[in-house]
């Protein structure tokens, strides 16, 4: 249902308090986890932005979005910044999908886009009977919804959101490896995550 171009954002407005330093800069392989990243998601949306420090998006040659609600609101605070700062982008939707997941789908706005059947669905990806709420297409539409929801500052959780809409779920395999399974959705919260993902560092050349 998304229309002309689809427009992509990667969140990367947390902390990285489990992590001990700025995860989107650890190195993984070659590359920063955060550049992984960017090389996987680039050819599925155009334009691509960060939701991040100014300084931050120009070491990847990105456009910034900063939040616009203070004090770390969250990952629903970057999905409004990313449909406010898009909204007059040719689509229905945005894509969004986190800086510390370096094995995203290469086909994840492909079969995201094809389970959308509705200008207001929202639709969110899943692997191993988990839902991953930060990948997913967000409706421009529910700008308004989403600004007033986060007004309150009890209204965090992405699944609370999701509850008052449509939402379509897309279930994607796990990768078959010589080191194992691997969930293309791993996210790399803390420094056991990031030693579990350079078993799989391969997957990324």
């Amino acid at each position: 249902m998304t229309e002309g171009r689809l427009p992509g954002l990667i969140l990367a407005g947390g902390r990285s308090s489990r992590m001990g330093a700025n995860k989107a800069l650890l190195a993984l392989g070659s590359d920063t986890i955060l550049g992984h990243v960017v090389r996987r998601l680039s050819p599925q949306v155009q334009p691509l932005w960060l939701n991040a420090a100014a300084d931050l998006a120009r070491m990847f040659a990105l456009p910034a979005v900063p939040d616009t609600i203070a004090d770390h609101a969250g990952p629903l605070a970057g999905v409004l910044a990313g449909l406010r700062a898009l909204a007059d982008a040719d689509a229905t939707h945005l894509l969004t999908a986190p800086c510390d997941s370096p094995f995203l789908p290469r086909d994840l706005a492909e079969r995201l886009q094809a389970a959308c059947d509705s200008p207001s669905s929202i639709v969110v990806a899943s692997s191993a009977g988990r839902d991953h709420l930060v990948f997913g297409l967000w409706p421009f539409s529910l700008a308004d919804d989403l600004e007033a929801w986060l007004s309150d500052a009890n209204n965090r959780r992405l699944n609370a959101f999701l509850r008052r809409h449509q939402v379509v779920t897309v279930d994607f395999p796990l990768v078959e490896t010589s080191n194992g399974l691997l969930d293309p959705f791993l996210n790399l919260n803390t420094p056991e995550d990031l030693a579990e993902a350079r078993n799989f560092v391969g997957l990324l050349a």
